[in-house]
């Protein structure tokens, strides 16, 4: 047997310990501070080529996809989503575990599972959409944009139904600081996906100056609460860590 300068004591020691509230806040903070200086280089460098459409006429707000498929655009975003999907598995997990605790009855039961494939449904949108750009293979940019928006919102709905039988039978003030958060980043998510939607058939129906800048608009303020909707975690675990540390000796195998 190796012999080492460290004690049992020393080597069962927890090798990266970190609050899960530091967790959540770098991990949301990769996506946003990639898509604002994504948004920012396109506008003030590639501000004809990221507002160009089909239809040729006035816009002044560049679509994500078209701000990140533009060089240094794209491989800052590909690297801040790359960093931040491994976390987003991560956190997925643990909300299921979280809800396995929580829940005895088979329907909470079933819906937490389907919430954990949504949730992983909606990070590998991401990524398939995030390194396959519009320029590139639009087939596969659209339909990963689809399973993407569609899992989101699915995840959303079935998490504000979970965190309702929550509040029910606890009272802790922050779970229903949570809850009622998610209520309202979810209504706000889905009537932007609403609006978006609206503008990007006007744009390519009438090919009107300024709408599909509109559609833009509506679009980042998709992105920008579903990252605000994953920020609640940072209440709902706010207490534990995240701990990387090497099994005791009677429980290795």
């Amino acid at each position: 047997m190796l012999q080492g300068p460290y004690g049992s004591v020393d080597r069962d020691r927890p090798l990266i310990r970190l609050q899960f509230t530091s967790f959540a806040v770098g991990t949301v903070l990769l996506p946003l501070t990639g898509l604002i200086a994504c948004l920012f280089i396109s506008l003030v460098y590639h501000f004809e080529d990221s507002t160009f459409t089909h239809c040729r006429v006035s816009n002044y707000l560049p679509s994500i996809s078209a701000a990140i498929s533009l060089v240094p655009e794209r491989y800052i975003w590909r690297c801040c989503i790359g960093l931040h999907s491994a976390p987003r598995y991560l956190v997925a997990i643990a909300y299921f575990s979280f809800y396995r605790r929580r829940f005895e009855r088979l329907l909470e039961l079933l819906l937490s599972g389907l919430a954990l494939l949504c949730s992983l449904a909606e990070n590998t949108g991401l990524l398939l959409l995030t390194y396959v750009s519009s320029t590139e293979t639009y087939s596969v940019h659209k339909n990963a944009f689809i399973v993407f928006i569609s899992s989101s919102l699915l995840h959303m709905l079935i998490t504000c139904r979970l965190w309702q039988v929550i509040r029910r039978h606890y009272v802790n003030p922050e779970e229903v600081t949570s809850y009622r958060w998610k209520l309202r980043l979810f209504l706000f998510n889905i009537s932007c996906c609403v609006a978006a939607a609206y503008f990007f058939r006007r744009h390519n129906k009438f090919c009107e100056a300024g709408v599909y800048t509109f559609f833009a608009l509506c679009e980042y303020l998709v992105v920008f609460s579903n990252m605000a909707f994953h920020m609640t975690a940072f209440w709902d675990f706010g207490s534990k860590e995240v701990i990387v540390a090497t099994p005791p000796e009677d429980k290795r195998y």
